[in-house]
This record gives C-alpha cells, sequence and structure tokens, in this order.
C-alpha cells in the first residue's frame, strides 16, 4: 500500500530554491568548459574577430556574459554594451535597414565579425566602416568592438 506524503508550499520552495542553487552551481562549473571551446547552453557567447583596425585591436576575441569571461579585452565593457541594447523580439547585431539613407563619411578599412549565441539567439554580424551608417553602428558597440580613431 502507498502512503502519500504531502508537503507544505514552504517545503516545496525550498526544494525548487535547492535545485535552482545547484543548477546555478552546476552552470559555472562548467563555465570553464565554455571557455575551452565547448557551448554551454544559457550562457551569452560571442566570437568576435576584428581586421584593419589597428595592430593593438586586430584579431579574434572570445567573450562569455552571464557571467562575464573569456580573451576580450573588456569582458565587462562588452557584455554592458550588448546588454543595454537588447530587447525582446529585436535583433541587437542587425544590419543597417535596407533603404537607410547614410553620409558619405568613410570610417576607415576596420571590419569585424561576430558569431556565436547572444539571449539565446544565433548571431552571425558584419561590421564595418564604409559610410556614416557603418561608422555610427559601429562606434554603437564601443567596447564590444575597439574604438577607431
Amino acid at each position: 500500500m502507498f502512503q502519500v506524503t504531502r508537503f507544505s508550499a514552504a517545503a516545496r520552495l525550498l526544494g525548487a530554491a535547492a535545485l535552482s542553487v545547484a543548477t546555478l552551481a552546476s552552470l559555472s562549473a562548467a563555465h570553464p568548459a565554455a571557455a575551452a571551446g565547448h557551448e554551454v547552453p544559457g550562457f551569452d557567447h560571442l566570437t568576435i574577430t576584428v581586421r584593419d583596425a589597428g595592430a593593438d585591436a586586430d584579431g579574434t576575441y572570445e567573450l562569455f556574459c552571464n557571467p562575464h569571461g573569456g580573451s576580450h579585452p573588456d569582458p565587462d565593457g562588452a557584455c554592458a554594451v550588448a546588454e543595454r541594447d537588447t530587447r525582446w523580439g529585436e535583433d541587437v547585431f542587425a544590419p543597417v535597414p535596407e533603404g537607410s539613407i547614410c553620409t558619405m563619411q568613410y570610417g576607415g578599412p576596420a571590419t569585424a565579425h561576430i558569431t556565436g549565441t547572444w539571449a539565446g539567439r544565433p548571431v552571425d554580424a558584419t561590421y564595418d566602416r564604409r559610410d556614416g551608417c557603418g561608422v555610427s553602428r559601429w562606434d554603437r558597440m564601443v567596447p564590444l568592438l575597439p574604438e577607431v580613431r
């Protein structure tokens, strides 16, 4: 015969809280594995490749957010920039809309390619500074992207 045990709402809540803490602890422990190149669900991970922005800025960087880390020179600032513009249903890394009127301001030969996962969505974005729209889009992402003068 079965014995039915009833748990109080407080006991169920306490159990759920303990499970949440255990889950977070295991994900945090997995973060170093993510830094070694393995995707970990629930972590924002971006790979940023920068070219022609200057010897100190060129290269490929890994960025992890929540918690912040990776080989990016400023993970706290880079994560903050992306988080600042994150809105439900909008793409933080969206290209300049088709038909936009842009100034003929040339910002230099710098390019960047960002891939990975942000807010649970895949990212595959390219950046350049060939006109005013591109310069403005790039500058909004500093320090995720390097400051170019």
